[in-house]
């Protein structure tokens, strides 16, 4: 796949660091990458919903991130308000 906006040699040097790291060091990059989504998306959602409480932000990215089916199995019948 490869990084497209960058050079074939820098994107050559990123795949070797990534071969020298432990598997450890490889998951903590992903979870903080999901981390890092998850709270620019909720930053998203708090701006569109400027009212709503932390609850109902977790459950706008919840519905979001799941999907309706899924989200209903999960959390049940959420009110919006």
């Amino acid at each position: 796949m490869g990084i497209k906006d960058t050079t074939k040699q820098a994107n050559q040097v990123l795949v070797e660091i990534y071969r020298g790291m432990s598997s450890l060091s490889k998951g903590d990059l992903i979870f903080d990458a999901y981390r890092t989504g998850r709270e620019l998306a909720m930053a998203g959602l708090r701006e569109s919903h400027p009212d709503a409480t932390e609850k109902q932000i977790w459950h706008l990215w919840a519905k979001q991130h799941l999907g309706e089916k899924l989200f209903k199995e999960v959390y049940g019948e959420v009110p919006d308000k």
